[in-house]
């Protein structure tokens, strides 16, 4: 059976020097038609300066403990960014090649209660694969259609792709969503054994063109903070910003929590829609515990 880390690494590298084309990695134009696009590994290996027998053998997943620098080399020839870089480490890596079970994350009271104290802002509870662990009322209200999944699969990457009133919440629906599949895939490059995420992928890629099209690219990103437009149904267009906090001592959760320019049409509309965090259907006291209790371990969409 084919090791899925060998096929990780392997399809990553194809992509990465798809995209550089001979003469922006400082070799002379090509004459006539390659038959590949972007760089040969011959010559991802002669800029590296490895052996183009090494870098095949590194590029199918055959050399165990490649050392830094030569992975360096690599990313820098592949012009990759620092996602981008600390993902093909995480591929290489030795600990990529063996099955690693995470625990279960907990959500300490203290931080529920410090989730609860944000009652201006949306604001989610995340772990690993982006599992929701808990939410604030006005996140609840905020995030429209999410009740409609059930506790134990309430995940935001499996709510943009699987409730139709997440693509209309979004103003750009497809830049969010595949930005959310490069985290994700980014996650997977980490834990490639983790059951519950085959089972997210597997699910999304059988049921989604568009998924399964932005997983097959094999691209990864790394979100901290920005912003986004929104379309909510009830209170309409909104600018929000996001920042994601990793808690303190918590290294499967984030705190992913939205901003507001103060007494912006943005806040004035947040506040109209507080008043109906009190009528949404999810449950979220409750929901909270059982997905702690059920997730291993999920960033904010």
């Amino acid at each position: 059976m084919a090791d899925p880390a060998a096929n990780d690494l392997r399809e990553f590298l194809l992509t990465r020097r798809a995209r550089i084309a001979p003469q922006d990695a400082g070799l002379p134009a090509s004459i006539g038609v390659r038959r590949v696009p972007g760089l040969r590994r011959e010559e991802v290996a002669l800029l590296a300066g490895v052996s183009a027998e090494y870098y095949e053998r590194l590029e199918r997943g055959r050399t165990k403990n490649p050392s830094a620098s030569v992975l360096d080399a690599i990313a820098r020839v592949l012009q990759l960014n620092a996602a981008e870089r600390d993902h093909l480490f995480a591929l290489a890596g030795p600990s990529r090649h063996k099955p690693v079970n995470p625990p279960a994350p907990r959500l300490r009271p203290g931080l529920q209660r410090a989730l609860d104290l944000l009652t201006d802002v949306p604001a989610l509870i995340l772990g690993p694969r982006q599992d929701l662990i808990a939410i604030n009322d006005l996140g609840a209200a905020f995030y429209v259609g999410l009740d409609l999944l059930p506790a134990e699969r309430r995940n935001m990457v499996r709510y943009l792709f699987t409730v139709n009133a997440a693509r209309h919440l979004y103003d750009d629906w497809a830049a969010t969503a595949r930005r959310v599949v490069a985290e994700l895939r980014s996650y997977a490059g980490t834990h490639p054994h983790d059951p519950k995420l085959a089972e997210l992928v597997g699910d999304l890629a059988v049921g989604d063109p568009d998924f399964r099209h932005w997983w097959a690219e094999h691209d990864v990103y790394r979100r901290e903070h920005g912003s986004k437009r929104y379309h909510h149904p009830l209170v309409g267009e909104l600018e929000l910003g996001y920042e994601l906090l990793g808690p303190v001592g918590e290294p499967d959760l984030v705190l992913a929590a939205h901003t507001v320019e103060p007494h912006s049409p943005s806040a004035q509309a947040l506040a109209l829609l507080s008043h109906w965090s009190g009528t949404t259907t999810l449950n979220r006291s409750d929901d909270s515990a059982d997905a702690a209790a059920d997730a291993d371990s999920g960033t904010a969409s």
